[in-house]
Parts: C-alpha cells; sequence; structure tokens
C-alpha cells in the first residue's frame, strides 16, 4: 500500500496520523475565489477544512481557515458566523484558532489597539464594534491569546470612551488582569495598568483606582526608556489625591517626582510647574520629619533661585521666625496654577492660612515657656477664638505640647518635669559643672608650672 502524502505512525509510539492537503488546499482555495457566491466558497472550503482537522495537515487548515475569512470580510454578518464556526470547531487545533484571531484583528484595530477610523460612517463603525466584541469572546479564557485579549478589551473600551460610556470603558478595562500576563512586554503592561487608572478615575471610582495604582512597581520607572510612563502615572496619582485624599504631602512627592523627571530638558517650562506646585503643596502639609526633609533637600536645588517666589517660600518656612499672614506675595501665590485648578481653590487658600499659625506657633513655642494668650493672638494677628483652636488642634496631632489656663489667660508651651527628671537633669548640671571646675584648676595649675 503506499504511503504517499502520509506520516504513518513511529514503531510503538503514540504520533497521530498526518494527511498532506496542501495540493487539493491550493485548487479548492482558488476555485471558492472564483466562486460568484461567497456563501457557496464558504461551504465549499468548510469541507476542506473538517480533512484538514482531522487528518492533522495544520499548515492547510491555517490556510483554509484564512482563505474563509478573507471571502467573507465585506459581508459582517456572514464573516462572524464563519468566524464563531472555525472557532468553535470539535477539536479545533490552537494554531488555527491564532491564525483566525491575527487575520480578523487589523480589520478593526490598529497600532496594537487603536479601533480604525471608519470616517463617521455608523455602519461600518458598527460592524467594526460587532467584531472587536466577538474576537474578545473567542480570545476568552485561552492564554495562548491573552495578548491579544488585552489589546481587543483596550480597543473595546476606547470604543466605549469615544461613545461618552466612561463607566463602561472603565469596567471592561477592569476585567483583565494584566499584570499575571507573560506575552505582554513590561511597557505594554505599564501602559495598560495607566489606561485603567485614568478610566477608573474618569468614573470616580476613587477606591479602585488605588488598587489599581498600586499594581504598579515604582521599581520599573528608575528606568530612562521608562520616563514618560513615570510622569503619567504620577500625574494621575496627583489627580487621584487632589480628587479624593487631599493631601497635600502627597501631592508633593507626585508633583516633586515629576519635576525631578522633567529636568533633563532644556526647556524651564517643562519642569517649573511642577516645581512650583511641590513647593506650594510641601508648605500646605503638616510639619513632620518627611516635610522638613523633603523642604531641605529641595532648598538646596539650583533650579529653585530660577524662581525667587518659590525660594522665598521656602526661606519663609525654614526660618525660625514667625510669618505674616497674608504674605507680601499672596496674590502671586493664589494665581499659580496649582493653587487654581479644579473647585478646590477656597479650600487650599483656608490650608496655606492654617499651616502659616500652625508654623507660627511652633516657633513660638521655642521661645516662650509661657505667655498671654491675649499677647500670643497680638503677635499672631489672630482672634483668641482661633488660636485656642488651632493650639488644641496641635496638641492632638503631637505637634507641640501646650496647656491653656484659661482663667489666667496664660498658654504654656513647657513640659512640667516630675521630681525624679528634675533631680536627673540637676544632678547632670552638677556633674558638668565639677567637670569644667576639674578642668579650669588643671589649666591653671599647669600655667603655673610652664610660667
Amino acid at each position: 500500500m503506499s504511503n504517499i502524502g502520509h506520516s504513518g505512525r513511529a514503531a510503538g509510539g503514540e504520533l497521530e496520523e498526518k494527511v498532506d492537503y496542501s495540493k487539493e488546499a491550493d485548487e479548492k482555495i482558488e476555485e471558492a475565489k472564483k466562486m460568484a457566491n461567497v456563501e457557496e466558497g464558504v461551504t465549499l472550503l468548510a469541507a476542506l477544512e473538517k480533512k484538514c482537522r482531522v487528518g492533522n495537515d495544520n499548515p492547510s487548515l491555517v490556510r483554509v481557515c484564512k482563505a474563509s475569512l478573507e471571502l467573507c470580510k465585506e459581508n459582517t454578518e456572514l464573516l462572524l458566523t464563519t468566524l464563531d464556526t472555525l472557532v468553535t470547531r470539535r477539536s479545533q487545533k490552537t494554531q488555527a484558532v491564532r491564525a483566525c484571531v491575527e487575520t480578523t484583528m487589523p480589520w478593526c484595530i490598529e497600532d496594537s489597539f487603536t479601533p480604525i477610523d471608519m470616517m463617521g460612517d455608523k455602519a461600518k463603525e458598527e460592524s467594526r464594534d460587532k467584531l472587536v466584541v466577538a474576537l474578545r469572546d473567542i480570545t476568552d479564557g485561552k492564554i495562548f491569546l491573552e495578548g491579544e485579549r488585552a489589546r481587543l478589551t483596550r480597543a473595546l473600551a476606547i470604543i466605549k470612551e469615544q461613545n461618552g460610556d466612561i463607566g463602561g470603558a472603565a469596567d471592561v478595562l477592569q476585567e483583565v488582569h494584566v499584570e499575571t500576563y507573560g506575552s505582554l512586554s513590561k511597557k505594554e503592561k505599564v501602559e495598560f495598568i495607566l489606561e485603567q487608572m485614568r478610566l477608573t478615575l474618569g468614573k470616580k471610582d476613587f477606591v479602585r483606582a488605588a488598587i489599581v495604582a498600586g499594581k504598579i512597581s515604582k521599581k520599573q520607572f528608575k528606568e530612562k526608556s521608562m520616563t514618560e510612563y513615570k510622569i503619567k502615572y504620577y500625574t494621575l496619582l496627583a489627580e487621584y489625591h487632589r480628587s479624593h485624599t487631599l493631601d497635600a504631602l502627597e501631592l508633593a512627592k507626585c508633583y516633586h517626582e515629576i519635576y525631578s523627571s522633567s529636568t533633563d530638558t532644556e526647556n524651564d517650562e517643562d519642569w517649573q510647574p511642577s516645581l512650583q506646585a511641590t513647593v506650594l503643596f510641601l508648605t500646605m502639609s503638616p510639619h513632620g520629619n518627611e516635610q522638613q526633609d523633603m523642604f531641605h533637600h529641595i532648598s538646596q536645588d539650583a533650579n529653585l533661585e530660577k524662581m525667587p517666589p518659590c525660594d522665598a517660600l521656602v526661606k519663609l518656612f525654614l526660618k525660625k521666625e514667625l510669618i505674616a499672614y497674608p504674605l507680601t506675595n499672596q496674590a502671586e501665590i493664589e494665581s499659580w496654577p496649582a493653587f487654581t485648578e479644579g473647585d478646590l481653590a477656597k479650600h487650599w487658600k483656608d490650608v496655606f492660612h492654617t499651616r502659616v499659625i500652625q508654623n507660627n506657633i511652633r516657633i513660638a513655642s521655642l521661645y516662650y515657656r509661657r505667655i498671654h494668650g491675649k499677647r500670643l493672638a497680638q503677635l499672631l494677628r489672630l482672634p483668641i477664638e482661633r488660636l485656642e483652636r488651632e493650639i488644641a488642634t496641635m496638641v492632638s496631632d503631637g505637634t507641640v505640647y501646650a496647656r491653656i489656663d484659661r482663667p489666667k489667660d496664660i498658654i504654656r508651651f513647657s513640659q512640667p518635669k516630675s521630681p525624679e527628671a528634675v533631680l536627673t537633669e540637676w544632678s547632670s548640671n552638677v556633674d558638668k559643672l565639677l567637670h569644667l571646675v576639674e578642668t579650669t584648676t588643671h589649666l591653671i595649675s599647669k600655667e603655673n608650672m610652664v610660667s
């Protein structure tokens, strides 16, 4: 018996028999292309597809599947039916399913994930959208097509966003846990997650936005090739804090990261807004070690000298002196974009005033053990009620120690010491005094001996 066109079985092995249908595939594909009726051509190739699939002729099977889809490219309904039929065949080969997806994806998206612009043709847009949805359904649950599914999902999200459905776009994109995909590059994963962040913020789903932001490892941004993504990430993170948490210190950190990524450019306008925002939100941050460390770090930045208002503001908050409010350039500061963006200008203005007051109270606590409330209110140019309220807030936060004696109108900033602490301090002082006396006596004796 002739074995031409058959691979046969390996002796004692379990290899499936393979049949070569390449010649028949060439003939049938050409015949189907010449048919006037597309459906008849698809039917002709369907019978050949079954032969190739059963005969394990994968190269011919892939060619037949591609040819079938090419025939009905212009007929959307027939295309969707044929596509669904081909990929859901019993024991369909992985190569055939991949070929079907890879063949039809360029018909609905370009540049990996951008939906093809149909120039306002509603019918073509509808056909494109149906094909995207169909391909997403096909790739669902198939590990070997996880990259294609991520790109199709992003294309569908773009389509929904263009149609005004921000919530739907965010929901679609959240279905894909791209951080677990091994077939996507690091940049593609970061870009996908950033898009998830943007849409969840657009949907005002701040809890989900925080979860998505945590999926990106900040170590990845140390590479120079990731600078663009780093700036985009911290811009979105700043939007999150500005819209939801209103955390000035976190905003300062975000803008400082953006600034540090923009200083490589020769154009000062690229980094000045971010440095300006960093300084402003740093002044509105609660006093603490991290805030002070950032203040000292920024004060040594040479670029700060190119921005005199920011330089003056940093020096003002680093000095151990009272700050007169309003500042001499208060109007200019309140006109900065970081102050005026959004509808929170009044909020940030109040926060800035509060931080100035708290800074002045902290400075006063360094110079006064106790002081009359009216006198301190006069120094700080505040109503006594506002002064007491701010002191109470700072005491609760642990920023300063203070006790208010209202009947006597005395504010005490020195913490009372226990008898044991007083005795320990006295003993320490006596030891220091005796050491000084001993040292002085020794020096006098030495001088007498020399003379």
